[in-house]
């Protein structure tokens, strides 16, 4: 059998004997097919190089673009001093501006300053979000978007925006942020004493972080003047992080705090004597899911 085996093996890779005229006929094909093959494979490689190439150009192209829409950082994080002083300097650039509403201008306008300083410039701030103005009364609003000049047909134009005829009189050359993201930015103590009023909305609360429990969760501190407690941030989002008493701006979703549902919605890995001490200390409690955590501006 061993020989049956070894005579097929043999005849399989035996090599095909040809006359001259054959072989001339194969050899001329064979360069014509590898010929062709390399041409093949080159075509190939120089689409591949310029699909890198476009991928290249656009990836920072798209990182561009997601810091003007999106989230705020630390290097965004401004003033509405700032915004006005340095105008010319922000043009087209994203901020992350928490300030006082001074007052409703229109359907999709309002200014912001900060009525404790004396003689600021108010800041009018255009909505170009998508969603409703809703303007609350007591607590400061976190706006992000792109600082600009008000010209009214341009920013109706690039907007697709309808906005009041008065705007253009009262505002025209001066500062605007067109916001393409608005947030309620109460105080920890606001949060924790009515967290109803904030559940499953996107706030952002600036304040001392006062304990750090784990690599991801730590509290803000609250004044201590008040009976309400500290306020706990989980924070999920990857290679943030954040020191004892470091000033901080927390973006992100307020949700009661159920120890089943984080650890099933997030990867926080915590240990055992982590779990039992957020069980105890916060259980149906607010907790701040975080979106982002930066360096808050110096007032």
């Amino acid at each position: 059998m061993n020989n049956k085996f070894s005579k097929v093996q043999a005849a399989s890779y035996a090599p095909i004997h040809c006359n001259d005229s054959a072989q001339a006929l194969w050899n001329t094909k064979g360069a014509a097919i590898c010929a062709s093959l390399r041409q093949r494979q080159g075509r190939t490689q120089q689409r591949f190089a310029i699909a890198l190439a476009f991928l290249a150009m656009l990836l920072p192209a798209c990182t561009t673009n997601n810091e003007q829409v999106g989230g705020p950082t630390a290097q965004t994080n401004v003033t509405t001093e700032e915004v006005a002083d340095r105008t010319n300097a922000l043009i087209g650039k994203p901020v992350t501006v928490r300030s006082e509403v001074e007052r409703k201008v229109g359907a999709h306008s309002f200014t912001i300053g900060d009525d404790k300083l004396f003689g600021s410039e108010k800041i009018l701030v255009i909505n170009a979000s998508g969603a409703p103005t809703v303007l609350p009364d007591d607590i400061k609003l976190q706006v992000t978007g792109t600082v600009a000049k008000l010209v009214v047909a341009d920013i109706e134009r690039d907007y697709k925006l309808d906005l009041e005829p008065e705007l253009e009189a009262e505002y025209r050359d001066k500062p605007v942020i067109i916001a393409q993201s608005i947030a309620l930015a109460p105080e920890p103590g606001e949060v924790t004493k009515n967290p109803s009023a904030f559940y499953n909305k996107t706030i952002a609360v600036r304040a001392e972080v006062e304990d750090i429990i784990s690599p991801n969760s730590f509290t803000l501190d609250e004044d201590k003047l008040t009976s309400t407690q500290d306020l706990l941030v989980l924070n999920t989002t990857p290679g943030q992080t954040v020191k004892d008493d470091q000033e901080v701006v927390v973006t992100g979703v307020l949700r009661p705090f159920v120890l089943a549902d984080f650890e099933r919605d997030y990867d926080l890995n915590w240990d055992l004597t982590v779990q039992r001490k957020l069980e105890a200390e916060y259980k149906q409690k607010p907790a701040l899911v975080t979106k982002s955590v930066f360096p808050a501006a110096d007032d």
